[in-house]
């Protein structure tokens, strides 16, 4: 199964509330709402830096449909 920009922000959406969120939140966000490990893949693949928003993250994964 393909992973998705709607299934990424479903699991990270919460790491923006506070601000520019950084990969390794990211990961963190991703692994406490149980994603799985494809999702967890693709995040590693982005550059450490901080993310101010949800959006930024679309020019490093350009590559990843938005939905199905």
């Amino acid at each position: 199964m393909t992973v998705t920009r709607i299934e990424l922000a479903n699991h990270i959406e919460a790491a923006f509330t506070t601000g520019p969120a950084t990969r390794d939140e990211l990961l963190a966000f991703a692994a406490c709402s149980h994603a799985r490990p494809d999702v967890i893949a693709v995040i590693r693949t982005l550059p450490e830096r901080p993310y101010p928003a949800m959006r930024d993250l679309w020019t490093d994964l350009a590559h990843i449909p938005i939905g199905e």
